[in-house]
């Protein structure tokens, strides 16, 4: 498999950018945002969240980029101020990402996990381009309505006729629908979360898309 990577200069921790070279160095990590398909969105696990983490972070899921965060210093983190899930949770609710992002655990330092990185890159490069077939996807669907019935609004019910994946990188799934009216929020989260189960697409942004039809 042949890989390009792209390496970007250290942006120092601050919360706001600066002119100079770190303000270079932050247009750098934004065009190499724009060039990859994969982001390894490196943090330091001995210094605390910026908003800049959280602006960067947020450029990547605007850009609908797969994404990998890779917590470098590990080693010295001490083990009774956080457990590997406590802070794994805590790096995806201030960076606002959600569970189907990889949180990787390295020192760059002793080598440890370091050789995981791009394997867990290229998993992560196949789900983006992953293709659900339209036959098991429906059964997916299928069987989230049965687990969970859809809204309903002044006695009219959502009804999902089909699904298929109209694209990829990143996956993007169309559902024809009855009314969009009756579509919730927490209802298009359930039915990403039951795709999610089924297919993985880990590291990867999932987007549906609705259709109106009659019948």
């Amino acid at each position: 498999t042949e890989i390009t990577l792209i390496d970007t200069a250290g942006i120092r921790r601050k919360g706001k950018i600066v002119p100079g070279v770190e303000k270079y160095s932050v247009l750098r990590a934004l065009k190499a945002i724009d060039r990859a398909e994969v982001v390894l969105l490196l943090v330091d696990a001995t210094e605390p969240f910026t908003a800049q983490d959280a602006h960067i972070a947020g450029i990547v899921l605007d850009k609908a980029r797969s994404v990998i965060v890779v917590v470098n210093k590990w080693d010295v983190v001490p083990k009774d101020s956080y457990t590997i899930d406590g802070y794994r949770a805590m790096v995806r609710d201030t960076l606002q990402f959600l569970d189907y992002v990889p949180v990787l655990f390295i020192s760059a330092l002793t080598g440890q996990r370091v050789n995981n990185i791009i394997p867990l890159a290229l998993k992560v490069h196949e789900d983006r381009h992953r293709r659900a077939p339209t036959a098991e996807l429906n059964k997916v669907i299928r069987a989230a309505l049965g687990k969970h019935a859809p809204p309903s609004r002044s006695g009219k019910r959502l009804r999902i006729f089909y699904a298929t994946q109209v694209a990829s990188a990143p996956p993007v799934i169309l559902l024809h629908i009855n009314d969009r009216m009756l579509l919730h929020f927490s209802y298009t989260r359930f039915l990403e979360n039951q795709i999610r189960a089924r297919f993985e697409f880990s590291g990867t942004p999932l987007r549906l898309a609705f259709r109106e039809r009659s019948d």
